[in-house]
Formats: C-alpha cells, structure tokens, sequence
C-alpha cells in the first residue's frame, strides 16, 4: 500500500548526499527542508526560500535548534528571475516540494530553478496527482505530471525518471543539461 507523501522517503529516493548544496523553492513551514537538512549533513547546505516571512520564521527557529548552520532561510520571490537571491550556478539540486500547483509564474520558478543549478545539476518536483474533495489544491490549480514535465522540459531541464511520491502525489526528476 502506498503511503501519503513522506518528504523524509522522498528526498532518498532522490538522492540528495552529504555535502551537497540544495534549495527548497517554496518552503512553507519546512517539511522538505528539515528532510534536506538530514540527507546533505553538516557539510552541506539547505537553502529555504518562500515568500512567507510568517513561515519562514518557523523554519528558522527550527534550525536554529536542530539544524544550525545547515540551513539558510532566504525570503525570496522564486516566481521572478533571480529571485531566489541566490548566485547562478551554485546548486546540486533544487526541490519544489507541493509548491508548482501554488506558483502563478510556473515558467519564470522553473528557470530560476535552472538558473541556480550547477550544469549536470538536478531538479525533483513533488506535487498533488489531483484535487482530493478538500485534501490538496483546488482541482483548477492541480498541475498534472504530464503539464509538469512538458513545463520542465520547456525550461530546459531534460527528464530522467518519476519517483513513487506518495498516494496522492507524484515525484519527477530533472536533469539541467
């Protein structure tokens, strides 16, 4: 039986390792984050980027206790070029954890996601498969696997393979090529 999505199980089957250098594009209150944090270690770094300071708070009091210098809280605007405030070219892998459905610029948040890999670097969409009667977005804000993957795609990232992300979600893995 397949489970809710775990966002621990999910960045595993993604692959993120010790060390690496991650963003959370669209953090909320940090699930995928804390996750992040547990798989690139002490040596590496985890930056949250949302656009809710309110959230962001909550992430950052929360590293401070757990995670202390593994994570970097950015409030930041990934929807705009550059504005994740981050430099081109930095990153292992940028993680859009049940954030897509919510950005109104899907376009301009998946070329900000390419602008800040590093080339070979990966990109790992988690999203709601469908609207659940009030579990997950409205179904006129459901971006659906197929939608995703063309977007991805269009912004240049090439497709490597679906993950299982949960029951009611699926999981996608991108290459910046």
């Amino acid at each position: 039986m397949v489970s809710f999505s775990d966002p621990q199980k999910n960045v595993e089957r993604f692959g993120i390792t010790e060390g690496m250098r991650v963003a959370d594009f669209g953090s909320g209150s940090g699930h995928y984050t804390h996750a992040l944090a547990e798989a690139v270690g002490s040596s590496g770094t985890v930056y949250a980027i949302d656009i809710q300071q309110g959230l962001l708070k909550k992430v950052k009091d929360l590293s401070r206790k757990e995670y202390k210098d593994t994570i970097e809280v950015l409030w930041g605007n990934v929807e705009n070029l550059r504005g994740s405030k981050l430099p081109d070219t930095l990153l292992h892998a940028v993680v859009m954890g049940n954030a897509l459905f919510q950005f109104d610029n899907k376009e301009t948040a998946l070329r900000e996601a390419y602008r800040v890999l590093k080339q070979k670097g990966r990109l790992f969409i988690v999203d709601w498969s469908d609207s659940f009667g009030g579990l997950g977005p409205e179904s006129e804000n459901v971006v659906s696997e197929e939608s995703a993957r063309a977007l991805s795609e269009k912004a240049g990232f090439s497709f490597e393979r679906s993950i299982p992300a949960g029951a009611h979600h699926y999981g996608l893995v991108f290459r910046k090529i």
